[in-house]
C-alpha cells in the first residue's frame, strides 16, 4: 500500500502496441524480452540516442531507438547498458539493423534485454527511425484529441446531471470513471455515494485525515491491499471545504480521469449547498448549456463574497511542455479549479489571488491578471485582460492590473468614453481588424515590424490599417496624448 500526493500533470501517452501493431513500421518484437502486460506499457515519446550511457538524459516512458553505434562488445558491458536503461524507466528499446554496422540483432543485446525484462524491438533496414518517431507523434496527437473529447463529454454530462441533485450527479460521476465514489462530510460520513464501501479501510481514513490537515488545492491517492486505487480531494469552489470527494476502482487514474474528478468535485461542492444554492446552480447550468448569459448575482452566490481576478495566459517563446499545458497543472499553480482551456494552447481562469506570474513565465506561460472585481462584475474586466495580453506580448513579460487611472474612473463613464471614441471604427463593416491592429500597434509602441509579426501580416498592411484608423477617427497618432486616450478606450471598451 502506498500513500502519496497525486500528480497534477495530465500527460498523454499511447501503449507500446500502437508501435508494434503498426504494419507500416514492420518492427519485430523479441518475444523473450516481453514481460506480462509489456505491450500495454505507456510510450510518451520516441527518442534516438547513440550515447554509451543515455540514462542520465532520459525522463522515463520513452521508446528509445538506437543503431548500436556505441554498443559495447562484451556481455557484461551490454548488461550494464541495458540495466541503466531499465532503471531510467524507458518503456522499450528499438534496435535498428544497419548494415554494415550491424547485419542482425546482437545476441548480447537480446540476452541482456531478456534478463532485465526490457521489451526489445527490431527495426528493419527499410524503416527509418524518423518513421517511428512520426508514428508515435501522430498516435499521441490522436490520443490527446480523444482525451480532450472525453473530458468535454464528461463535463457536459455531469453539468446536466447536476440539475438532478446529488444522487444523480454521484451516479453519473461513478459511471464516467467506471468505479465508485463517495462525498463525505466534515465527520467523514457519507453525504452521497454510488457503489462505495460503507466502512472505510484504515488507509482511506489516514488519507482523509492528511487531506484535512493540508492547505490549498490538493489531491492524494492510495492503493489498497486488494488492488483498489483510491483518489481523494476537496470539493470546490472553496479549497478549504469540509466535504471531500473519494473515488476508487481497480485501475489507476490517469490525467484525464483526474480532470473528470476535478469537474465532479466542483459540481458536487456547488450542488451540495443549501436548496437556494442548488436552485441557483440549476439556473446557471441551464443558461450556460443553452447559450444564455448568467445573471451576475447568481455568479456571485455560487462563487461567494469577495473579489476575484480574471487571469489569461498564452504560450511564451517555446510555450509550456506537455505537463505544464494540462488542466491539472494549471489548476494547482493558479490555486483555482475555474480554468478554461483553449487550443493554442491558451487558458482563462478565475482566481481569488494573483499567482506567481514570473514562475509561470519560466514554465512557458505568459500570464496577465485583470483588476480585482466582485464575482458579478468579472465580465467587465474581459476587455481589460485582452488589452493586458497584447501589452504583455509586446513587453515579453507578465502584466497585472494595479492602481492607476483605470481604477479611479467610474466604470460607466469609462464605458461611455470607450464606446464614443471607438464608434467610428465599430461602425465600419470590417472595423474589428482595425481595432485589433490599433491595439497591437499601441502595445508595441508604434513599431511596424513587431506589430506585423504579432498579427502575422506584412508591415505594409499594418501601415495601411493605421492610416485607415487615423482617417476614420480623424486623429494624428503621432500625438502621445491621442495614443494614451485610445489605449484607455481600448481597455475600457
Amino acid at each position: 500500500m502506498t500513500n502519496q500526493p497525486e500528480s497534477m500533470a495530465t500527460i498523454v501517452n499511447v501503449p507500446l502496441r500502437a508501435v508494434v501493431d503498426n504494419a507500416e513500421l514492420a518492427v519485430e518484437v523479441v518475444a523473450e524480452t516481453l514481460r506480462p502486460g509489456a505491450l500495454d506499457l505507456p510510450v510518451r515519446w520516441a527518442h534516438v540516442s547513440e550515447l554509451r550511457d543515455p540514462a542520465p538524459y532520459l525522463l522515463g516512458d520513452e521508446l528509445l531507438l538506437t543503431a548500436g553505434v556505441n554498443l559495447p562488445d562484451g556481455q557484461r558491458e551490454v548488461d550494464r547498458y541495458v540495466g541503466g536503461l531499465r532503471a531510467a524507466g524507458i518503456t522499450a528499446l528499438g534496435f535498428g539493423v544497419t548494415p554494415p554496422l550491424h547485419e542482425e540483432l546482437p545476441e548480447s543485446l537480446r540476452r541482456a534485454c531478456a534478463r532485465h525484462g526490457l521489451p526489445l524491438l527490431v527495426v528493419p533496414v527499410g524503416t527509418p527511425f524518423l518513421a517511428i518517431s512520426r508514428a508515435v507523434s501522430v498516435a499521441l496527437d490522436e490520443a490527446s484529441h480523444r482525451e480532450q473529447r472525453r473530458v468535454t463529454e464528461a463535463r457536459e454530462a455531469l453539468t446536466r446531471a447536476a440539475s438532478g441533485g446529488l444522487d444523480e450527479l454521484a451516479t453519473r460521476l461513478a459511471e464516467r470513471l467506471s468505479g465508485w465514489m463517495c462525498l463525505v462530510g466534515a465527520d467523514d460520513r457519507p453525504v452521497a455515494w454510488h457503489g462505495a464501501p460503507r466502512v472505510w479501510p484504515e488507509q482511506v481514513r489516514e488519507l482523509l485525515a492528511r487531506l484535512r490537515a493540508g492547505t490549498g488545492i490538493r489531491s492524494a491517492t492510495t492503493e489498497l491491499a486488494d488492488g483498489t486505487f483510491v483518489v481523494a480531494q476537496p470539493v470546490y469552489p472553496q479549497a478549504t471545504a469540509s466535504h471531500l470527494l473519494v473515488v476508487g476502482r481497480r485501475r489507476r487514474f490517469d490525467g484525464t480521469d483526474r480532470a473528470i474528478i476535478a469537474v465532479g468535485a466542483a459540481l458536487l461542492g456547488l450542488v451540495g449547498g443549501d436548496g437556494a444554492e442548488t436552485g441557483a446552480l440549476g439556473a446557471a447550468v441551464t443558461g450556460l448549456l443553452i447559450g444564455r448569459p448568467v445573471p451576475g448575482e447568481i455568479v456571485a452566490r455560487l462563487l461567494g463574497p469577495g473579489e476575484y481576478r480574471l487571469l489569461a495566459g498564452v504560450p511564451f517563446r517555446r510555450g509550456p511542455a506537455a505537463a505544464e499545458s494540462g488542466y491539472d497543472w494549471l489548476r494547482a499553480r493558479l490555486d483555482t479549479p475555474l480554468v478554461a482551456m483553449a487550443p493554442g494552447p491558451r487558458f482563462t481562469a478565475i482566481a481569488r489571488g494573483t499567482p506567481e506570474l514570473d514562475a509561470l513565465r519560466s514554465s512557458g506561460w505568459l500570464v496577465v491578471a485583470g483588476s480585482p472585481a466582485p464575482a458579478e462584475r468579472l465580465g467587465e474586466t474581459v476587455s481589460e485582460v485582452d488589452a493586458l495580453l497584447t501589452r504583455a506580448a509586446a513587453l515579453e513579460r507578465p502584466v497585472a492590473a494595479g492602481a492607476g487611472l483605470s481604477t479611479v474612473v467610474d466604470p460607466a463613464v469609462a464605458a461611455e468614453f470607450a464606446a464614443r471614441t471607438l464608434a467610428p471604427l465599430r461602425a465600419l463593416g470590417r472595423g474589428e481588424p482595425l481595432v485589433e491592429t490599433l491595439r497591437t500597434w499601441l502595445a508595441n509602441h508604434g513599431g511596424w515590424d513587431r506589430t506585423a509579426a504579432a498579427l502575422g501580416v506584412h508591415r505594409n498592411s499594418v501601415r495601411h490599417r493605421i492610416g485607415q484608423v487615423e482617417r476614420v477617427l480623424g486623429v494624428d497618432l503621432a500625438d502621445p496624448e491621442t495614443r494614451m486616450e485610445l489605449w484607455f478606450a481600448l481597455r475600457w471598451s
